[in-house]
C-alpha cells in the first residue's frame, strides 16, 4: 500500500485532478443507472480522498461540492420525487457537511504525515552526517595510530638498535682487552655482549612489528611470516604462517590493515584465549581472498556477548575500511577462528600469482 501511494504521488498534478473528476463521473453514472432507491453517496468519498491527499484541501472542497451536485442531479434524473423542495436541499447539505468533515480530517492527517516525513528526513540526514563524521574520526584515529607506530618503530630501529650496537662494540673491545690480559672476567664480558646482541634482535623484531609491511607486493606474506616467527619467540607459543600459493597485495593500505587484523587476532588468542598453537593463513579462493587466524585456546564464551571487545571492534572496522567481510566464531573442535574475506568485488587489491 505505501508503494502504491508513492506511485500516485509521483504522478503529475493534472493527472490526479482528471482522475478525481473521472471517478465522480463514473460513480454518478452508476448512481443514475441504479435509480434513486439505491444511494451511492459514500462512494464519492474515493474522489474526495484522492483530491485532498494528492492535490490539496481546496480541491477537496471543490470535489465535495461537485460530488453532492452530481448525486442530487442523478437522483432527479432517475425519477426521484420529494414531498418538499427542502428535502433534497437538506440531504445535500448533510452530505456536503459530511464530505467537508472528511476533507478536514484528511487534510490534517496529510499535514501530520508530511511533517512526520520531514522530521524523519531531517533526523535521517543528521544521523547520516553523524555516522559519516564518526567514521571519518575513526579513520583519522587509525591513521594517527599507524603513523605513531611507524614512528616508534623507526625510532627503535634507528635509535635504540644503533645505541645497543654501539654498546655491543664497546663490550667486544672490553672482552678483547680482558682476554689479552688473561683476566677471568673475559667470559662475563662475553655474556654481556651476547645479552646485548639478543636485545638488539628483540628491538629489531619489535620495530618490525610496529612497521611491518614493505612497499613491495609480497610484503604482506613476508611480514606475516616474520610476525609468526617473532610471536613464537616472544610469547613461547607455536605460531606459524601458511600460504599455499603466493598472494600479492599491491595496495599498501590494504596490506597494512590485513597485517594489523592478524596481529590483533594473535594477541587476543594469546592474552585471552591462552592458546598454545596458532595458525595464520593467507589464501586465494573462488569467492575471494581470505586471511584467517585459528588457535586452540579456550575459545569464545557461550553464548557470545552482545557487546564485543575493543579488539574485535577494531578488527571489524579495519575489515570494513578495505571492503572485506569480517567474522569471528568458535573453531572446530575448539579455540577461535577469525576470518577476513576480501570478496570478489574487493579482491582485485590482492592477486594470486
Amino acid at each position: 500500500m505505501p508503494g502504491f501511494i508513492k506511485q500516485l504521488e509521483s504522478r503529475p498534478r493534472f493527472v490526479l485532478v482528471l482522475s478525481a473528476l473521472a471517478i465522480i463521473t463514473v460513480i454518478g453514472w452508476v448512481d443514475y443507472l441504479t435509480g434513486h432507491e439505491i444511494s451511492f453517496s459514500v462512494f464519492y468519498l474515493m474522489s474526495v480522498a484522492l483530491a485532498v491527499w494528492f492535490v490539496g484541501k481546496g480541491f477537496g472542497v471543490l470535489v465535495s461540492g461537485l460530488s453532492v451536485a452530481v448525486w442530487v442531479v442523478g437522483d432527479f434524473a432517475s425519477g426521484a420525487r420529494f414531498a418538499s423542495p427542502l428535502i433534497p436541499i437538506w440531504n445535500a447539505l448533510v452530505l456536503l457537511t459530511f464530505y467537508l468533515v472528511v476533507v478536514w480530517l484528511l487534510a490534517n492527517l496529510r499535514s501530520f504525515h508530511q511533517n512526520l516525513e520531514r522530521q524523519v528526513r531531517q533526523r535521517t540526514s543528521a544521523l547520516t552526517e553523524e555516522i559519516a563524521e564518526r567514521e571519518r574520526l575513526e579513520r583519522e584515529l587509525l591513521e594517527i595510530s599507524e603513523r605513531e607506530q611507524r614512528r616508534i618503530g623507526q625510532d627503535l630501529h634507528d635509535g635504540l638498535c644503533q645505541h645497543l650496537t654501539g654498546a655491543t662494540l664497546a663490550g667486544q673491545v672490553l672482552e678483547e682487552k680482558l682476554a689479552a690480559q688473561g683476566r677471568p672476567e673475559t667470559a662475563d664480558a662475553g655474556k654481556v655482549v651476547a645479552i646485548v646482541e639478543e636485545g638488539i634482535n628483540l628491538s629489531r623484531r619489535l620495530a618490525k612489528g610496529l612497521y611491518p609491511v614493505e612497499m613491495e607486493a609480497d610484503g604482506l606474506m613476508l611480514a606475516l611470516e616474520e610476525f609468526a616467527a617473532t610471536s613464537s619467540a616472544l610469547y613461547k607459543v607455536a605460531c606459524r604462517f601458511e600460504c599455499d600459493s603466493p598472494v600479492l597485495v599491491h595496495d599498501t593500505a590494504t596490506a597494512g590493515h590485513l597485517y594489523r587484523i592478524a596481529q590483533e587476532a594473535v594477541r587476543n588468542a594469546i592474552k585471552h584465549g591462552k592458546a598454545g598453537n596458532i595458525l595464520i593463513r593467507l589464501e586465494a579462493g573462488e569467492a575471494g581472498n581470505e586471511l584467517s587466524v585459528k588457535d586452540d585456546g579456550v575459545g569464545l564464551p557461550d553464548p557470545l556477548p552482545k557487546q564485543r571487545g575493543m579488539g574485535l571492534r577494531i578488527m571489524a572496522h579495519r575489515s570494513s575500511m578495505i571492503g572485506a567481510k569480517f567474522n569471528v566464531r568458535r573453531g572446530e573442535p575448539g579455540g577461535t577462528l577469525v576470518t577476513c574475506e576480501l570478496r570478489n568485488e574487493a579482491a582485485p587489491r590482492i592477486t594470486p600469482t
